[in-house]
């Protein structure tokens, strides 16, 4: 028996999906295919400045711009041996978070609620979701805006430098900012309780979660080191030694740890640093394993669970722009220009985007021009472990129409978000 699935919808870019299953439930063959060209941006930044490869970056994807933005500067903020200012730090942690923030709410609502319920219209899911449909709008209204007065717009941004920003909000924007976080927490509140009260199927499988890690805060912005199940390593270690990339299935790198998947994103961070929750996340969490009678443990088992650490993060995202909106307003939102002195070196920096860890590492000459460089995003490293859990679905649905299968097919996929501009970078 054949599954096929030309191109798999309300997911960010093209992918489809191919597999072969005997009768008896054995997958023979199983593949998610890439339908997009590989774009060679990494090839492209060799021989640039360094001042242009922030803005280069950020094209690799419209929706997660903020983090390769981001992630870049301090990858060669790192072979500069530049240090930023905490009111740097501040800026960029707020505008991370926002990215996440809007991320998660694009996803939960418009991409995998309507799975649920088996809604293929848009316009059908707004009629039967009109409160949510106006609360997830506003949620991402809100976290767009930041995007907007820090990096000058809402898409690709364009204040972000080596250093710090080329420009700096004024306080009343944060004030509005932190009014405006009010109604963000209370539209995710109805989002919330929606996600809360679905059906979640349940597949179970050993699943291995990676995520940054940190004794000291919820890591998103950087951090020292990499948790995967009980197993920590320094960044470094990780990205060289740990890691192994496939290049040989174009067009996208296929990473495994230490020759076997794993899994990145909402439910990972959770997973490894769930004690750093905020408060009202942290409450979300608890009622939602009670509810549904999980202990810790049970709730991770269950990859579809993915969805609701998504809600939770919102949640938990939301207090923390909050909690540097108040530090940002106690300060004088004056920055001296840092001073940039070209020299030979290579730098390697880890965040959190939306959907798992990304890394970018540089190397440069005493020029300051890219000799080599290396990205490597979160879909690249998950998809992997998206193909094993689909190994384990299909045999429990060869019993279904063909039209359910890849129904159900499809909802698995989109319950790790890929993104699959990033991964064909």
């Amino acid at each position: 028996m054949k599954i096929t699935i030309p191109h798999i919808h309300k997911i960010e870019g093209e992918a489809g999906f191919w597999a072969r299953v005997t009768k008896e439930g054995k997958v023979e063959e199983l593949k998610i295919k890439i339908l997009e060209g590989l774009r060679q941006i990494e090839g492209i930044l060799v021989g640039r400045r360094v001042q242009e490869v922030p803005m280069i970056v950020s094209r690799i994807c419209g929706i997660c711009p903020v983090v390769h933005t981001l992630n870049a500067c301090s990858a060669l903020e790192k072979a500069l041996e530049l240090k930023v200012s905490p009111l740097t730090v501040l800026l960029r942690k707020l505008f991370l978070a926002s990215q996440i923030i809007q991320s998660h709410a694009l996803h939960l609502f418009f991409m995998a609620l309507p799975d649920f319920f088996d809604i293929e219209s848009d316009f059908d899911l707004l009629k039967k979701f009109p409160k949510e449909a106006k609360a997830a709008l506003k949620i991402r209204e809100f976290s767009l805006k930041i995007v907007e007065i820090i990096g000058g717009r809402k898409v690709h941004p364009i204040t972000p430098q080596i250093g710090g920003f080329t420009k700096l909000p004024e306080k009343r924007d944060f004030k509005k900012i932190f009014e405006d976080s009010k109604l963000a927490i209370e539209s995710t509140k109805i989002l919330a309780k929606t996600f809360q009260n679905l059906s979640y199927p349940t597949l179970k499988r050993e699943t291995n979660f990676a995520s940054l890690f940190s004794k000291k805060e919820y890591p998103f912005y950087q951090a020292d080191f990499v948790l995967i199940e009980k197993e920590k390593s320094t960044i470094g270690d990780f990205f060289s030694n740990e890691i192994e990339e496939d290049l040989k299935i174009p067009p996208l790198k296929k990473v495994r740890y230490r020759g076997r998947p794993y899994m990145l994103g909402a439910i990972a961070r959770i997973k490894n640093n769930k004690n750093f929750l905020n408060p009202l996340a942290k409450e979300f969490f608890k009622e939602f394993k009670r509810k549904n009678n999980l202990k810790d443990n049970e709730f991770f088992e269950n990859i579809y669970f993915n969805l609701f650490s998504q809600v939770i993060e919102i949640l938990h995202f939301l207090e923390i722009s909050q909690k540097i909106t108040k530090e940002i307003l106690k300060s004088n939102l004056k920055e001296e220009k840092k001073e940039i002195k070209i020299s030979r070196g290579s730098g390697l920096s880890a965040m959190e985007a939306p959907r798992g860890t990304l890394f970018t590492y540089f190397e440069i000459d005493e020029q300051g021009r890219i000799l080599n460089c290396n990205i490597i995003t979160p879909t690249a490293q998950f998809l992997a472990n998206l193909e094993e859990d689909l190994k384990v679905l299909l045999p429990k649905i060869l019993k279904l129409s063909e039209k359910e299968q890849k129904r159900k097919t499809r909802s698995l996929i989109r319950v790790y978000d890929p993104c699959i501009s990033c991964a064909t970078h």
